[in-house]
């Protein structure tokens, strides 16, 4: 786990590179597969955290906090379930979520992304 203070310097982060844990899915979210994720703070600016996320194939849902994220690597789609709406995630997409909006994750490819939160 990198130094969370790491982006309060002028120190690079390779968040491609980054080595990160990952867990298992709990039951209560898990759709499909046998997915994981994990993530690592990297800092805070502006008053948001921001950090690295990575989520293995497979689906699960959850319900998101206000974020601001760009896709690194990977494959998958984010489905709405108040709208019924599919967002299909690429490397270099940049989405929003809000506060509260329920969702299912559906990874093809592990993804990795910066997110802002």
């Amino acid at each position: 786990m990198p130094d969370t203070t790491l982006l309060n310097s002028s120190v690079k982060i390779a968040a491609l590179e980054l080595r990160i844990e990952l867990e298992a899915v709990a039951a209560e979210q898990r759709l499909a597969g046998q997915p994981h994720t994990g993530s690592a703070t990297l800092g805070e600016f502006g008053g948001s955290e921001i950090g690295v996320w990575e989520m293995t194939p497979g689906a699960m849902s959850d319900v998101e906090a206000d974020e601001i994220f760009v896709v690194l690597f990977g494959a998958g789609t984010v489905e709405f379930e108040e709208t019924g709406e599919t967002v299909l995630l690429a490397p270099g997409d940049v989405m929003r979520l809000r506060a509260g909006q329920r969702t299912v994750w559906t990874i093809t490819q592990t993804l990795r992304k910066v997110y802002f939160a």
